[in-house]
């Protein structure tokens, strides 16, 4: 029998001591042996049935603990894959310190974006996983030459400016988020980005986003001339390829997580109360099926996949 089990790990980072530190929950199949030891230490060794598991890295919004995550990340493990969430408390804007995915703001300016990723933490992680994977109870457990590479808001950002520089990353997946790009970094207003990505991407977004509508101003946009940054990323920001938009109905800025009412800005949401965690991740469990695995049944299976609207290009 296979269950869903989680361990956690730690990454050295770039930044100052103690701020320097991402730590890990890696969550993965898991075979039930019956164990002393499994009784004794809580400790499952990784299913070996299916192994090794496809790899999602999914990268916390800003101050949005990675245990808001943790049913979305249960439901796509449990369609056969290992996710790989994290908290690291660092330097956010204007001094101020708290949970970031990581963000180099150099790396965002108009002299170097594209010159590489604006998240220097992605490579760390993968170090880190790599030697976890030598060791019990995942040794070999995980596929890192299948990745894909996502997140929520800030964290979903990052990973589409970054992923290309990655060759380990087959895929992206994204809630909340998009590339268009403050006015603090030197861009005109209502810039939008070019993703840096050579593989297939999937964004998702509820109608009732008040975070991505409270923020417009970052952008240079008043209330005349605002535009869905989320679908002018996947219509205008991406490469030729494979892509999905999902609109979620209802859901909010927080629609795949459970957020903390004491952090973060899960206040600006307002009416959004439909989760979209169930049909957004049976969505990218199908979606990395199919781009990780190279499943055919998947793939045709997402083509007609009906549960919210998707947009194709």
């Amino acid at each position: 029998m296979s269950v869903v089990r989680s361990l956690w790990w730690a990454a050295r980072t770039d930044g100052q001591p103690p701020f320097d530190t991402a730590h890990l929950k890696v969550y993965y199949p898991a075979a039930v042996a019956d164990t002393d030891a499994e009784r004794l230490t809580g400790v499952f060794e990784a299913d070996p049935a299916g192994a090794p598991y496809p790899v999602l890295l999914f990268l916390s919004g800003v101050n949005v603990a990675q245990e808001s995550y943790r049913r979305f990340a249960i439901e796509i493990t449990a369609a056969g894959f290992a996710v790989v969430t994290v908290d690291r408390v660092g330097e956010l804007f204007g001094g101020q310190r708290g949970l970031t995915p990581g963000v180099e703001l150099d790396a965002a300016r108009p002299a170097y974006y594209g010159s590489r990723p604006t998240c220097p933490v992605i490579a760390p992680i993968l170090e880190s996983l790599a030697e976890l994977n030598t060791q019990a109870p995942l040794r070999g457990a995980l596929d890192l030459d299948r990745i894909a590479l996502g997140g929520h808001s800030a964290g979903g950002t990052v990973a589409l400016q970054s992923a290309r520089f990655f060759p380990s990353v087959a895929a992206v997946v994204a809630w909340g988020a998009h590339t268009m790009v403050a006015t603090m970094l030197g861009w005109a207003p209502g810039t939008v980005l070019q993703a840096q990505v050579d593989s297939p991407v999937l964004l998702g977004v509820g109608t009732n986003d008040g975070v991505i509508n409270g923020s417009a101003d970052r952008y240079g946009q008043d209330d005349t001339e605002r535009h869905d940054p989320v679908t002018r990323t996947f219509f205008d920001a991406l490469p030729d390829g494979e892509h999905l938009l999902a609109v979620i109905d209802g859901a909010n800025h927080f629609g795949i997580a459970d957020p903390d009412p004491t952090a973060a800005r899960a206040f600006l949401d307002g009416h959004g109360q439909t989760s979209a965690i169930a049909p957004f991740a049976r969505l990218t469990a199908l979606f990395l099926d199919a781009h990780l695995r190279g499943s055919a049944d998947a793939a045709a299976r997402l083509a007609v996949f009906d549960a919210v609207p998707v947009k194709r290009r």
